[in-house]
């Protein structure tokens, strides 16, 4: 980040880094002034996707099938390791990947059409395998609602992950779902710390409406846990065992953690960002991070970039640990079934027959 740039409010990033597929950037004039650009608004794109499933064959990913109904997301977590995603599309990892979201319109019709299909082969289908399904869009666009209702209709198990409230307004989706062992949300909880999850995850809902969220899906019988993901050495893994313990006291049943992971430009927008809002702790977590990454700030091989390595990626995954067991909970034990998976007839059922 140049000198003359700056955090923008209700902003992850402060800036747009070069895209890595790009011969072409944009620089500042010299003489920019920084309280003449208004903050980026957000705007909407349509997504001509012909197909909606995706497929990974990932060795330390707990799922094949996933569906992502927006591509970019509004929340702007400025850790978020999916921002390189948005290079692809031709725009940048910082502020383009909040301020530029792709919304895949027609994401029901095409799920419909792959699950009607006798090539589908039923299995689990993640939900916010890269972006969040329930970011602030989806309030207006109800593409995630859709989604489900069609999941329901053919008793396909879905796993969602998300940091908004807003899943509780599906309950009833998720409860049809729930009946036949088909669903298990995880509400993602990175900090308590209302001013930190203010810069840090600027769009999100704040912990106490998502440890509300885990209290309202599980009162509703829905298998509900905690992905407490990202976990940021020198910055957050303190909080462990007080995030799973307020998850589990809320209605959490299991739990799951990942720590923090930095691809490509997501690395340099980090590093500005403690830079501009915790300079007297840059360097420490900077250090853990590569203490657990190799000496690097990343580390993307399979294997190995879902954990940590050294002192500092053992001490949280002990602290993890040990935690759950406090709290009485396990791991991630879905136990999700395709056993009342149905192919459907769009001219033949409705959702809840």
């Amino acid at each position: 980040m140049n000198s003359n740039e700056r955090p923008l409010p209700h902003r992850g990033a402060g800036s747009n880094p070069t895209n890595r597929f790009e011969k072409i950037e944009l620089e500042r004039d010299v003489d920019w002034n920084p309280e003449d650009d208004p903050a980026p608004r957000t705007q909407f794109y349509r997504d001509n996707t012909s197909t909606i499933i995706n497929y990974n064959d990932s060795p330390d990913i707990g799922f094949e099938a996933s569906i992502n109904p927006y591509r970019g997301c509004e929340h702007g977590c400025i850790y978020c390791f999916a921002r390189p995603f948005h290079e692809y599309l031709g725009f940048s990892s910082g502020l383009d990947f909040e301020t530029k979201i792709m919304v895949k319109d027609r994401a029901p019709e095409l799920l419909r059409h792959e699950l009607a299909s006798p090539k589908w082969k039923p299995q689990v289908i993640a939900l916010s395998g890269v972006t969040d399904c329930y970011q602030p869009v989806e309030r207006r666009m109800k593409l995630t609602r859709r989604c489900l209702e069609v999941l329901a209709e053919f008793r396909n198990p879905v796993g969602i992950v998300t940091k908004n409230h807003l899943v509780t307004r599906d309950i009833d989706v998720l409860s049809e779902l729930a009946r036949h062992q088909a669903v298990a949300v995880f509400v993602s909880l990175t900090t308590l710390d209302t001013k930190l999850r203010q810069v840090m995850e600027p769009r999100t809902s704040p912990p106490a409406s998502r440890l509300a969220a885990i209290r309202e899906l599980s009162q509703a019988g829905i298998p509900t846990g905690v992905m407490t993901a990202p976990v940021i050495p020198g910055l957050t893994d303190h909080e462990l065992p007080s995030l799973i313990a307020a998850a589990v006291e809320a209605g959490a049943r299991f739990a799951g953690h990942v720590p923090l992971r930095l691809p490509y430009a997501v690395a340099p927008l980090f590093e500005q960002w403690l830079a501009d809002h915790f300079p007297d702790r840059k360097e420490k977590v900077l250090n853990r991070i590569r203490a657990m990454r190799g000496g690097k700030l990343n580390d993307p091989q399979f294997g190995s970039r879902m954990i940590g390595q050294g002192i500092f990626g053992e001490q949280i995954e002990a602290l993890f640990n040990v935690a759950c067991r406090k709290a009485g909970i396990e791991k991630n034990r879905l136990g999700l079934s395709t056993a009342s998976f149905r192919r459907v007839d769009k001219n033949q059922m409705s959702l809840f027959d």
